[in-house]
């Protein structure tokens, strides 16, 4: 359970990076600063809670014809996840084209965001564990550090922002070689 914990913060970073460049948007407008924070909790959330499953369910399907090479498949797949996340925290951030934040905008940057969590969910067959509950954790990791993020980067601006995807990318990373090593 300690490895979808550290899965679930690796995954949440995105979202948590996301969320501190909306925040930062809203300097001066704190009326709309909660809202905010629960507008990306819930979407982030829940999209990092459906894409993992959904990931689960495509990994799960066809364990039975790599399951010699799933610790290899899975390696790849988060050193690649891992990889762009740290390629991603150098590079300027998505949220920073939208000048409005509405409901079109959040489902795109939640959609954005997980995408790399449904890869990611390819393993979650290999860790043994409830897939319900590893991607109820996953969600609910994304709710709190998304919801957190907005405040974050209402105080803090954008500096923080990519330091978050780097440490994301790198457990992601370490995650993919505790694959190999098992």
């Amino acid at each position: 359970m300690l490895d979808v914990l550290f899965l679930a913060l690796a995954l949440s970073m995105d979202a948590f990076a996301v969320s501190i460049g909306l925040g930062a948007k809203l300097v001066g407008q704190t009326n709309k600063l909660t809202a905010l924070a629960i507008k990306a909790g819930l979407y982030f959330g829940v999209a990092q809670a459906l894409m993992p499953f959904i990931g689960f369910l495509g990994g799960h399907g066809v364990l039975g014809w790599v399951e010699g090479y799933a610790p290899y498949i899975a390696f790849v797949l988060l050193l690649f996840i891992g990889g762009k996340m740290i390629y991603e925290s150098f590079v300027e951030g998505i949220e920073e084209d939208f000048c409005q934040i509405t409901h079109r905008v959040m489902l795109t940057l939640a959609i954005a965001t997980s995408v790399d969590a449904m890869a990611a969910g390819f393993s979650l067959p290999l860790l043994d564990v409830d897939p319900f509950l590893a991607c109820a954790l996953i969600g609910i990791v994304t709710f709190l550090f998304s919801f957190l993020g907005v405040f974050i980067g209402r105080k803090s601006g954008t500096w923080l922002e990519s330091k978050a995807e780097l440490l994301g990318g790198l457990v992601l990373i370490g995650i993919a070689f505790k694959f190999l090593l098992v």
